[in-house]
């Protein structure tokens, strides 16, 4: 006798709970890990959530750790890296644009196909995994729909989808093998200039999983003593650097102790540079950090600066922002302002300054598997014309013979050379050669500026130039 549908609603119910409960659906093959990658694909979709705030509130939520942790972490960073290649396997398997795609049945879609083609994870168990979780879902229906889509993608290789869906331009071909939109390709080419040959290497590195990176708070403790503490490894460019390959560095003493904290060594480079930069004149010790934002930064000045007595002014806009600012700069030297850094309200008169500026952060696409998806093209505009602003308002703010540092985590170059060659255009600034503040470091540019790339240095994709201020204007 068929079930009324009532009956078929309540067990449909009823296995929708299990799933997400991780026991399981009707045949036993929903699992936890799974569920997890999904409903993160889901928010990323839905809200426009972060994937790296997302997950490891659900992965504390449900208990998931150890082995399964890591492997939510793979699936669903995965994913949200790879949607462009995804789509164009998932549309031409189902025979429809990904806009006609309901999108709860398109988060199972890609988490699919993602484990097909860029995962060791066997055929079946992708195949069946996925299946249970349309099933638990959605019904008997949509599961048939989601076997044969996955069915399709697993007839070829990534090599061989690859081969038949690419654009056949060169860098269209290296956006599409890699999983990132043309235009970033492009721009990544562009800021290569004669040495765009490097592109598969940039895209290569940019979506492969970083290491973790600390920073050990001078003052504190020193990068050796991290390193011991941690198991980890020393930095190759930064002298405060040490290299985790995982684990949740929370977790680690001198994180929790406010001894060490996590910042990319391209990041603390950056800072660095700032303190090294020439100055004419005795610096006085006001330095400022004008768009402060979480803290990072601001966090690694402040402990340089409290060494020789000096103070430091940070700006952040927004307050929640603001209220990270002054976490990490806690006990520090460090004043924390709620303003607009075009319009601080600060009395002139700094010797050092720091503009990192808001961005498209290009460079730091690996640690925000969904950013590549979410920018485009028609925002580097308005980017690059908050930049020139924060830039023209740290000069005014800067003392004659003082130095402003101008940094961006993207190689793009509308974004670096150019805001750089505008405001010496317009200033008579001193472009000091930046590749002298960072000694050691190795092949970032013909200068004067400096261009850090996660294939050479194992950092995110950080550009910085020095500007000093002549004594007589």
């Amino acid at each position: 006798m068929a079930r009324s549908s009532g009956a078929k609603k309540s067990a449909r119910s009823k296995e929708t709970s299990a799933a997400r409960t991780g026991r399981g659906g009707a045949d036993g093959s929903v699992d936890a890990v799974r569920l997890v990658a999904v409903d993160v694909l889901r928010a990323v979709r839905e809200r426009d959530a972060y994937a790296n705030l997302v997950l490891p509130g659900l992965l504390r939520e449900r208990r998931i750790s150890g082995r399964d942790a890591a492997l939510a972490t793979e699936l669903a960073y995965g994913a949200c890296r790879s949607l462009g290649l995804l789509d164009a396997v998932i549309a031409d398997g189902a025979g429809r644009a990904i806009a006609e795609i309901d999108g709860p049945l398109l988060d199972v879609l890609r988490l699919g196909v993602y484990q097909l083609l860029r995962t060791r994870i066997g055929a079946h168990a992708a195949v069946d995994t996925s299946v249970a979780l349309a099933r638990a879902e959605f019904g008997t229906g949509k599961a048939g729909f989601v076997n044969a889509v996955l069915r399709r993608a697993g007839e070829k290789s990534v090599d061989e989808w690859v081969a038949a869906l690419a654009p056949r331009d060169p860098v269209g071909r290296l956006a599409f093998e890699f999983a990132h939109p043309v235009w970033i390709a492009q721009a990544f080419a562009d800021a290569l200039g004669t040495r765009a040959g490097e592109l598969r290497d940039v895209l290569a590195a940019d979506d492969a999983r970083p290491i973790v990176h600390l920073v050990a708070r001078p003052g504190e403790i020193t990068a050796e003593e991290l390193a011991l503490v941690t198991g980890g490894e020393e930095g190759r460019w930064s002298p405060y650097a040490v290299y985790l390959d995982g684990g949740d560095p929370g977790k680690l003493e001198p994180v929790r102790e406010g001894m060490a904290g996590v910042q990319d060594e391209g990041s603390q480079l950056v800072a660095l540079a700032l303190t090294r930069a020439p100055l004419e004149g005795a610096d006085g010790g006001r330095w400022l950090d004008l768009c402060a934002g979480p803290g990072g930064k601001a966090a690694l000045l402040g402990s340089l600066a409290a060494i020789d007595g000096f103070r430091i002014d940070a700006v952040e806009p927004a307050e929640h922002r603001a209220e990270l600012v002054r976490k990490a700069v806690h006990n520090l030297p460090v004043d924390v302002h709620v303003a607009d850094g075009r319009r601080s309200g600060l009395r002139p008169g700094y010797d050092r300054i720091l503009v990192d500026a808001p961005c498209t952060g290009l460079g730091a696409l690996r640690r925000r598997p969904e950013a590549r998806w979410r920018r485009t093209p028609s925002d580097v505009a308005d980017l690059v014309a908050l930049q020139r602003e924060l830039l023209a308002a740290a000069w005014d703010l800067l003392r004659p013979g003082g130095v402003v540092v101008y940094s961006t985590c993207s190689p793009h170059l509308q974004e670096t050379v150019a805001v750089v060659a505008d405001a010496v255009r317009r200033t008579g600034a001193k472009q000091l050669d930046t590749r002298e503040l960072l000694p050691g470091v190795t092949d970032i540019g013909d200068g004067p500026g400096a261009q850090l790339w996660p294939h050479r240095h194992g950092t995110d994709a950080m550009f910085l130039a020095a500007l000093r201020k002549p004594l007589e204007q």
